[in-house]
């Protein structure tokens, strides 16, 4: 297959890139800047300009990326290049997909379209919830309707924390718990969805190949944890006790909105949409998942 990949460059679509590859795919990358190889060409989001001929037989366009969310804190400046990094570039590229024809069109979005859902497993026929999270993920999400009404199947990825040595959510929190500074954090019963960079590329290319595939879809691990499971299955993996407890009112009063929602909020995802598709996950628990991470 033929595949345009947007956001190549991240944590995601670096190993997904060379996933796709690896099973044999041509992968075409769109840059922000001037293509500097034969596999690149340019775009320009703000002004929805894309290379001409960047979508000529492809098969699917994969739309990735977004500035991070945990980095900085949210001013309303912050919060508005959340929104904006997600929504103009999804947008652009499905009104691609609409004119040039493409089949297929996987963009991204994560479990925090679910806001605050409480201890109840959720699948992708949950409604979404409140909060600033929520919102932004509907918005991305929406953004994908110029395809979906030029008749392409379209794949919203919902996705949870990812797992990778390289980045993401361990790559924040390793060094933390290597310090012994590692933390239940509140009361710890908050479901933290997590995947491993493997499943979540396995997934991405899942979504790519397999035409029965459509609409919202959990790329989480089938065993979503809690907070407290997850502390304790961190430290032990690294090898460090966690006796720590850091309180609710604190992650409010320091981080505000930010850290309510990303370290309060409970989402017990689980990927029925993959699951009942045929997809199998490499990493089952959370412990296989941040041994292979942690080895790594």
């Amino acid at each position: 297959m033929r595949v345009v990949v947007a956001g190549s460059s991240g944590l995601i679509g670096t190993a997904l890139v060379a996933g796709l590859r690896e099973a044999g795919h041509e992968v075409v990358r769109l840059v922000r800047r001037a293509p500097s190889a034969p596999d690149e060409r340019g775009w320009d989001p703000p002004s929805g300009a894309i290379d001409e001929g960047a979508l000529d037989g492809a098969d699917a366009v994969v739309s990735l990326g977004g500035v991070g969310i945990a980095d900085r804190p949210w001013s309303g400046a912050r919060k508005q290049a959340i929104r904006d990094s997600r929504n103009v570039p999804t947008e652009v590229l499905a009104t691609a997909v609409a004119r040039a024809g493409v089949p297929a069109f996987v963009s991204g979005s994560a479990v925090g379209y679910y806001g605050d859902a409480g201890p109840d497993e959720i699948d992708e026929s949950a409604p979404s919830g409140e909060g600033f999270l929520a919102e932004v993920c509907r918005d991305w999400e929406a953004a994908t309707a110029p395809a979906a009404d030029a008749g392409a199947r379209v794949v919203r990825l919902r996705t949870g924390l990812v797992l990778s040595p390289a980045g993401g959510l361990l790559a924040l929190m390793r060094p933390v718990w290597k310090a012994f500074l590692g933390a239940r954090i509140g009361s710890g019963e908050q479901y933290m969805p997590w995947v491993s960079l493997d499943d979540e590329v396995a997934a991405i290319r899942f979504a790519v190949e397999h035409d029965a595939l459509s609409g919202p879809v959990n790329v989480t691990g089938p065993t979503p944890v809690t907070n407290k499971v997850l502390t304790q299955t961190l430290a032990s993996a690294v090898g460090r006790p966690a006796p720590l407890v850091v309180p609710a009112f604190a992650v409010s009063t320091v981080l505000g909105d930010m850290g309510r929602e990303m370290l309060l909020f409970s989402q017990r995802a689980v990927p029925r949409a993959l699951l009942g598709a045929g997809f199998t996950f490499r990493h089952t628990t959370l412990a296989d998942a941040l041994s292979a991470a942690v080895r790594a």
